[in-house]
């Protein structure tokens, strides 16, 4: 018998819990305009410097959060979620899943409509407080992926 072997280098992966319907997202994406892209970086073949492109050409208002730049994409960079001095619609991270405690803190605080975590980012007692807080929360997914999609179908 031929058996697969599977090998997981993170053995604390979660799965979501539960992520809103596609008419929720669908609705999130038409009502937002500024999006917050933790962890952008400034390699152009990497996911999240494509996905904040992708966002900038259909007309969000990318702002970039990095620690390590003061500019991307031609745009100020800030440290941290709290620094940025304008209202947040959606915080979109392209982080470690234990990162995303702080950075959902910080979502809250400024009061943000959602909290985004892109493929391979999950953490549900930190989306958990986020929805506590009134915010919608998409784990697992992949923003540039989901707007094409749901455009798509519209």
């Amino acid at each position: 018998m031929n058996r697969k072997t599977v090998i997981m280098a993170d053995t604390n992966c979660e799965l979501p819990d539960c992520n809103p319907p596609d008419v929720d997202i669908t609705g999130l994406l038409e009502q937002s305009s500024t999006i917050a892209v933790v962890g952008l970086s400034p390699k152009e073949q990497r996911d999240s410097n494509r996905v904040a492109r992708y966002l900038i050409a259909q007309g969000y208002d990318v702002i970039p959060v990095n620690p390590g730049h003061e500019q991307l994409l031609g745009r100020p960079c800030y440290r941290r979620v709290s620094e940025i001095p304008v209202k947040i619609d959606i915080v979109d991270c392209f982080i470690s899943p234990s990162r995303i405690p702080q950075v959902a803190e910080e979502a809250v605080a400024a009061d943000a409509k959602a909290l985004w975590m892109q493929i391979g980012v999950v953490h549900n007692e930190a989306a958990a407080r986020a929805r506590e807080a009134g915010l919608q929360v998409v784990m697992n997914k992949c923003i540039m992926v989901e707007h094409k999609r749901l455009k798509a179908a519209s």
